[in-house]
Order: C-alpha cells, then structure tokens, then sequence
C-alpha cells in the first residue's frame, strides 16, 4: 500500500452569496511511496497550492479523497487535525514562518515542546540534525540575526526534528538567492536518501530537477508526470523544461 494516495480529489470555491463558482482541482489522482522526492509543477491558478493544503489537512476537498497510510484524512475530527499534523507532517515554507522573538533553537523545538516532549529527548533529536544542516553555530541566535539560506535551513530543522511521515515543502526556495538555493536543494536531498518522503510544490525547475518524480497540474487534474530514472539534474532539468513549454502552449506531451 502506498503511503499517500489521493483519489479523484475535487475542490471547488463558491462566492459568499452563490454567484459564482471556481474549480479549483478537478480529477486529482496520484499514489506516493515512502521514501519519494515528489515534486508538484504547474502555471498560477493550476491548483497545486491548494492541492498541498488539502494534502496538510488546511482545507478539505469538496470530492474524493486524501489517504496517509490508509486512514483517510476527511475522517479526522476538528480536535484531531492539530496533534495529527504535528505527528505526521512537516512543513517548510517559502517564507520561513519563525518566531522573532524565539530564539533558533527555541523555533527548532516548538513542535517538540506543544508535543509535551522532555528537554534531554528533545536535545538528542536536534544535535544530529543541527550538524547535518549545519546549523549548530547559529542555534542561539535570533532569526533576525541570520541569513535567508541559515533561516530555511532552521525552518527543514523544525519540519523534520518530529521525524514525520511526509515533509512538505512549499516553494522552499522562492526567497534564497542562488547560492542559498543551492545549499537548501542539496540537503533536502541528502534527507531524502535517509528514507524522508518528501512532497514540494515549487515554481522551479532547478528544484524541482533535484527530486526523483515529477508532477505537472494543469487546470485542477495530474496532466503528466516524469520518473528521473537514471537521470541527471540536468538531463531531468530538460524535460521539465520542455513539458512546461508544451504546458504553456496548451499542447499535449509525448509519452
């Protein structure tokens, strides 16, 4: 059985007073394994954020359904969704999302602390990933205090610190620069390689090229989709440019 699975996904958007209506996902269907790098491609409006909101239990679909190893998400009760992200989501955004006023170290452990974690568990958790994403010098500073690259790196710390079931990114590097981008996509791959399921919505072919299948949305359905195979970055790299011209043209793809 796949880890996530998603069928038949719908999700359309009434106006306040019922004049108008907007699809925003369609025909949704897609399975992914453990241990996947997905990346979700496609043109403003396709639908993919809301497809990574319904997939974080942010919002619900209008139709089908949304599986994490077999338990449907729409099953969920409003006092569960809270704890059940926490234990089987993690999150990195384009914008960081830390606390000012906390220190890195204190962002880094805010999902282990509303957990109810212990102070010596939650120290033994973040030392390895501290080394590993390079963060160890930076943990008693304040976000204010780093760089953007150093922050997101803080924020992949606080999404994967709860070891969880899929790591979703969503555009995670929209606002680093080229050499921080770089850095952030290399080391989400390296977590990829330890078993990490990894789901990242991005504008970026350059990331997009690091992840081993790609999906393209295009008004509300999976419209194609490339395996990297025994692809390079940057054989992987030509393909997702040449499906997003023939997306932007309205074209279909050969197989």
């Amino acid at each position: 059985m796949s880890m996530l699975e998603v069928r038949h996904l719908q999700k359309t958007y009434t106006s306040r007073f019922g004049g108008s209506r907007v699809e925003a996902l369609r025909d949704v269907n897609f399975t992914v394994e453990a241990g996947e790098f997905v990346a979700i491609m496609g043109e403003s409006g396709s639908g993919k954020t809301t497809l990574l909101n319904i997939l974080a239990a942010l919002d619900k679909p209008t139709g089908g359904v949304v599986l994490l190893n077999g338990r449907a998400l729409s099953s969920l009760r409003d006092s569960e969704l809270s704890s059940f992200r926490r234990d089987n989501l993690g999150f990195v955004f384009q914008e960081f999302n830390l606390l000012d006023t906390f220190t890195i170290e204190d962002n880094i452990y805010l999902p282990l602390v509303l957990a109810g974690k212990k102070y010596g568990e939650m120290r033994a958790r973040l030392d390895p990933i501290s080394k590993r994403l390079r963060i160890a010098h930076i943990l008693k500073k304040y976000p204010y205090e780093v760089s953007g690259g150093e922050k997101q790196r803080a924020a992949v710390a606080r999404a994967i610190i709860t070891e969880p079931q899929i790591l979703l990114a969503d555009e995670p590097t929209g606002a680093l620069d080229s050499h921080a981008t770089e850095e952030l996509l290399s080391m989400l791959a390296d977590i990829n390689e330890t078993g990490q399921t990894i789901l990242m919505v991005t504008h970026s072919i350059k990331a997009a090229s690091r992840a081993g299948r790609v999906l393209f949305i295009r008004d509300g359905e999976v419209f194609h989709q490339i395996y990297r195979g025994g692809c390079t970055s940057e054989e992987l790299y030509a393909k997702i440019s040449d499906t997003l011209t023939v997306i932007a043209g309205g074209g279909e793809v050969s197989e």
